[in-house]
């Protein structure tokens, strides 16, 4: 079957370690299944895990991909929860017990993938496999830091660090439809507008004053931002953070954070009851990921150049 893997990591040259090619059948343990790939979604952990930037128990080679949708054995359209082992909480050791697909199995970066039966979760009905593919990775996690770590009332302030990303595009759609006041920010004059055209209240400059301060921070760039979120959430409030795509050594400024008596909480994906859960949301309120391409698997190569180079707007969905 065709798949993309990594071969091999290398910082300065991650898309050199890409190889697209024949691979064998996956083969299902005890528990497992196999699932027919009819879509797949590119995150930005697959650069990472190219750059050598993974956990110390990542495999090389590996097939690539964390999110997909497709028919399970039985023919029926499901999505696949990537996580792989115990997702809610973390061993007595160094190694958690869980990973995700890409990782220590093989991912969805090709025809058919091996998963446990359990993380199968039925498609939303009139849902496209390309939108659905979305769903199980920054569609999840911006639910969960939405609705479980931020746990913000309707009408709440929220403030998205960085307007086109999928997981800020995310937050930004299932944040207006929850019925959050949702501002962005973004260096892009157009993609200020975009997100403004997804259901933001606001849009704004990196860095500016804004109107008040906000009843949370959704933060998914980093150093670049810290300094922002925290003078822009209220006292009490709360900074979720689900990423850190332009460094993770920001100044901590420990004296707004004890002073002000703020919370600062770590988000990674969900659940798969979660993901469920995030199905029926999107399917009652006839929500869709936002894509910026759907590419065939044999041009992965493409998205992932557009995806390094940051020339992306929602999500790259590539389809077997």
């Amino acid at each position: 079957m065709l798949a993309v893997s990594a071969v091999r990591t290398d910082a300065r040259d991650p898309l050199g370690c890409l190889h697209l090619g024949e691979r064998g059948e996956p083969v299902p343990a005890e528990g497992w299944t196999t699932v027919t790939v009819r879509a797949t979604a590119l995150n930005r952990h697959d650069l990472w895990t190219l750059r050598g930037v993974g956990p110390s128990y990542q495999r090389i080679p590996v097939v690539l991909g964390s999110d997909a949708a497709g028919v399970d054995e039985e023919g029926n359209p499901v999505l696949v929860h990537s996580v792989i082992g115990d997702g809610a909480r973390r061993g007595e050791g160094s190694a958690p017990q869980w990973s995700v697909l890409g990782e220590r199995h093989d991912g969805t970066f090709a025809e058919r993938v091996a998963v446990p039966r359990d993380n199968l979760v039925p498609k939303p009905a009139g849902m496209s496999f390309e939108d659905a593919a979305c769903l199980p990775g920054a569609w999840l996690t911006a639910y969960r830091m939405l609705f479980d770590r931020a746990a913000l009332e309707p009408g709440a302030i929220v403030l998205v660090q960085g307007a086109g990303g999928g997981v800020s595009t995310a937050l930004t759609v299932l944040g207006s439809a929850a019925g959050y006041r949702v501002w962005v920010t973004s260096r892009s004059a157009e993609r200020r507008e975009q997100a403004e055209a997804l259901g933001a209240e606001a849009a704004f400059p990196p860095g500016a004053r804004l109107p008040c301060r906000v009843d949370a921070v959704m933060e998914t760039v980093g150093e670049a931002t810290w300094q922002h979120s925290l003078r822009s959430v209220r006292d009490g409030g709360r900074i979720v953070v689900s990423g850190a795509t332009t460094g993770a050594l920001p100044p901590a400024e420990l004296t707004h954070v004890f002073f002000r008596e703020l919370t600062i909480t770590g988000c990674t994906l969900g659940s798969r009851d979660q993901l469920a859960r995030l199905s029926r949301f999107c399917a009652r309120n006839r929500l869709a990921p936002v894509i910026d391409r759907v590419l065939p698997l044999s041009r992965a190569r493409e998205g992932f150049r557009a995806l390094s180079d940051g020339a992306v707007f929602g999500k790259v969905v590539l389809t077997p």
